[in-house]
């Protein structure tokens, strides 16, 4: 699925000091819409204006202004009424111009309009949309068998409807459902009202919901054996499209039919055999059950207790007041918190095994302690921070050994350039780096598969190097001589093609 690209200037309207203005001119159209009217003038946006609730006075110069911008953002386009008569220069200039709104522009205001209506409205878990759906799928199979095109295009646009209602109510539901299981500090009475009231909407949701999913499932696959092909060639002929443009819309709309469809498959009969997603609301279902009753169990828990963490320290307090011994008092803030005097718990004997940790502290092998200790209250001398050392120079005679050694690389390829074919023993006497270089490049290709001719390819980790091995007609053996020995194999034929050929190639032989 490709990722869904927004055109940068398509909701720019929202923000700013004018956005008021803007959202409420491209109210002011879409209520137009509402009632056929797609092109507005001057006047006609104005009047709209105050129905949208504008009520700022607004000159010309300044709503052109907010027009010319929209035009900007390519939300309203602009064009000539030439079909009317004007009778004076100036009612020319106010009524020549009408402004309608574009594609962009249409779909940029009905996703705000949207954004706010989600905001605005609440999820739910339906049964009754379970059955409307259960009830559309009946009567699809029924249209199919005996009705007419168009109930069979007017059938299927309910069901999809159906299902459409409860994608968005599912997901928001179980948005705010999550929100719940999360909150915390408010007040605890309305919290236990709400979770228990939760609790019973999900258990009645549940209830039976298995025998639902699987009348609907039944009859999904009722109608696949009726062929989805020619079902949705049926609705297209009762949808009766129009061709406005040179296109022809029948390939979208058939497209989204099956888009739609699959998407109804995924909830109750997905053809992957994944488990459906209504057997994941239903297991989302339980689950918050079962946490939302944790949590009311502990509020309830809670509500018992005769006591608590203030009334504990207010009881702690007036023992504290009534204690006439002062060891008594240390014996209690003791018990109390398990608290005592400072000990240095840092510092340990240098051989912790021979000392009990549960040992006490008159019996414990005394610790040296620093004497800066009492007067600064650190263990150790700490020394001003070094300098920063300077790294330039490090940093260049790393850079010139790289430069070298890409070099010293550069120039064993360009030795081991074949320029052709030639046999393996005409390299001689080589280089124990190079021989490495050569001995790489051999191992690769003997590493690799050969082609129906016999013919082993291998390359360089980057590719820039490529071997060509052939096998030779003969069993001769070739002899390569380095400083640190002498290597001895088959003599295979070979073609090296190195990057960066120097001016010099060695003899191409077979």
């Amino acid at each position: 699925m490709d990722p869904i690209r927004v055109p940068p200037e398509m909701f720019r309207f929202t923000g700013g000091d004018r956005a008021g203005l803007y959202v409420s001119v491209l109210h002011a159209f879409g209520e137009a819409n509402e009632r056929l009217e797609t092109a507005l003038g001057i006047d006609d946006i104005r009047a709209r204006l105050r129905s949208v609730g504008w009520l700022e006075a607004i000159e010309d110069d300044d709503l052109t202004a907010a027009l010319d911008q929209l035009r900007a953002w390519k939300l309203v386009d602009v064009i000539q009424n030439h079909s009317e008569n004007y009778r004076t220069a100036t009612e020319y200039e106010r009524r020549n111009l009408q402004y309608s709104l574009t594609r962009q522009g249409e779909a940029a205001f009905a996703g705000v309009v949207h954004a706010m209506t989600v905001l605005a409205s609440t999820g739910a878990l339906q049964t009754a949309v379970l059955d409307a759906i259960s009830d559309r799928l009946a009567d699809l199979s029924h249209e199919l068998e005996s009705g007419s095109d168009r109930r069979v295009f007017t059938v299927l646009s309910e069901l999809e409807s159906h299902l459409e209602a409860l994608r968005g109510n599912t997901k928001q539901f179980n948005g705010e459902l999550q929100r719940l299981l999360r909150a915390d500090g408010v007040d605890i009475n309305v919290f236990h009202e709400v979770k228990a009231a939760t609790v019973a909407y999900l258990q009645e949701f549940l209830t039976n919901i298995e025998y639902r999913s699987h009348a609907i499932a039944s009859r999904i696959q009722a109608i696949e054996d009726y062929g989805l092909t020619r079902m949705h060639q049926r609705a297209l002929l009762g949808a009766e499209l129009p061709q406005l443009t040179g296109a022809d819309p029948g390939g979208a709309w058939l497209e989204h039919r099956r888009a739609r469809w699959d998407g109804l498959r995924a909830w109750f009969l997905p053809v992957d055999g994944t488990a459906p997603r209504i057997d994941q609301l239903r297991q989302v279902g339980r689950k918050a059950i079962i946490t939302l009753l944790q949590v009311l169990d502990r509020i309830t828990e809670s509500r018992r207790r005769s006591s608590s963490a203030a009334a504990d320290f207010r009881e702690l307090a007036r023992w504290f007041s009534v204690l006439p011994e002062q060891d008594d008092l240390h014996r209690l803030w003791s018990t109390a918190f398990g608290l005592s005097s400072a000990r240095h718990p840092h510092l340990a004997n240098p051989d912790q095994e021979l000392v009990s940790y549960t040992a006490p502290w008159h019996e414990a092998p005394a610790v040296e302690i620093s004497p800066l200790l009492r007067s600064s209250g650190r263990a150790e001398r700490f020394g001003r921070t070094g300098a920063i050392p300077d790294v330039a120079a490090i940093r260049a005679a790393r850079a010139a050994r790289a430069a070298v050694e890409r070099a010293e690389l550069q120039a064993a390829w360009d030795m081991l350039d074949t320029g052709g074919t030639m046999r393996l023993s005409a390299f001689g006497e080589l280089e124990h780096e190079v021989f490495e270089r050569l001995l790489e490049l051999l191992g690769r290709a003997l590493g690799s598969a050969p082609d129906p001719n016999g013919t082993r390819r291998g390359s360089t980790m980057d590719g820039r190097v490529e071997i060509v091995l052939r096998t030779p007609p003969d069993s001769e053996i070739a002899e390569l001589k380095t400083p640190r020995g002498v290597f001895r194999g088959l003599d295979y034929i070979v073609e090296v093609a190195a990057p960066g050929r120097g001016a010099c190639r060695r003899g191409a032989s077979a």
